[in-house]
């Protein structure tokens, strides 16, 4: 009886090389597991990446775990009384990860875990849950460092159930990293979502304006779409073409887009036009100086009921 609660069965404890990892990158470490009082058989040792993503169903919205990567690293596992075993693993992190740390800032109302189970067979699941930083690639960087140069400010992040028409989306969820614009746009536009979709050869960067209605003037969500392979992306002067983006948000009498979720939109293409004297500085600045308490919550916190 006590045996099918788990109670003397082996427990298992994940240790990463390194918790810090970019997408398309490995995780790499050990799943190290200590034999309880009697001998237990391990049908599979799984590890999976797991996130917070926001659902809507009707006129409700809540969050649950979503796990969107897996690793089987041991099957048919026989664990005799006291005993030790280390699996060493290397798990590929897909290139569509969502971003948790910008500059070494956490991204308040992220959360991001690798979760380790045991399926012993006849017994309750041992597991483990470890929490994942994951930082940009070099080109999402350099879009990042342009808001920065801007004026933008980060106020959070967060994964929405869902596709993005005309990306070649992979997960069934996409990240949006919402700012607060530079004053002189304030008065028309109230936020603006940032999202990445990355394959091994481009960057898809789409962005989603919230306009402001007024008395001459009509508000709603304003799309721009921008598909650039990784090195158009660094040789763009980014700063520059979200500005002059921004401006012709800001000026519209109408919402420009049909919507990035389900609608067409206009994109454009920025090619060689330098670097802009961009400085990681400024995006340190946007990203920086945040409240990060929540965002610095027990990992355990956020998968509460697993």
């Amino acid at each position: 009886m006590l045996r099918a609660f788990g109670v003397g069965g082996p427990t298992v404890d994940t240790v990463l090389a390194n918790p810090n990892v970019r997408p398309g990158e490995l995780l790499t470490g050990e799943v190290r597991i200590m034999g309880g009082d009697h001998p237990a058989d391990i049908d599979e040792v799984k590890l999976s990446l797991v996130t917070r993503v926001e659902v809507e169903s009707g006129d409700n919205e809540h969050n649950r775990t979503v796990e969107f990567a897996r690793l089987v690293v041991g099957r048919r596992v026989a664990v005799g009384p006291g005993q030790n075993l280390v699996l060493p693993f290397r798990f590929p992190v897909p290139l569509e990860t969502p971003l948790t740390v910008v500059h070494g800032q956490p991204l308040h109302g992220m959360t991001m875990g690798l979760r380790t189970e045991l399926e012993v067979r006849g017994a309750v699941d041992p597991g483990d849950l470890d929490p994942v930083a994951v930082h940009p690639v070099h080109s999402q960087e350099h879009v990042l460092n342009a808001f920065g140069a801007l004026g933008f400010r980060f106020q959070r992040a967060d994964n929405e159930q869902g596709r993005i028409h005309g990306v070649p989306q992979q997960l069934p969820f996409y990240q949006e990293i919402e700012f607060l614009p530079p004053q002189q746009f304030l008065s028309r536009i109230s936020q603006l979502e940032l999202t990445f979709v990355t394959d091994p050869h481009h960057l898809y960067t789409v962005l989603e304006a919230d306009r402001r209605g007024g008395l001459f003037r009509q508000g709603g969500d304003s799309f721009g779409h921008f598909a650039m392979t990784h090195d158009e992306v660094v040789r763009t002067d980014w700063a520059a073409l979200v500005h002059q983006w921004m401006e012709q948000v800001a000026g519209r009498r109408s919402s420009g887009g049909h919507g990035m979720h389900g609608g067409h939109h206009g994109g454009h293409h920025g090619r060689g036009m330098g670097a802009g004297g961009l400085v990681a500085g400024a995006a340190a600045g946007v990203f920086g100086g945040m409240i990060l308490g929540e965002a610095l919550d027990e990992v355990g916190d956020f998968f509460e009921g697993e």
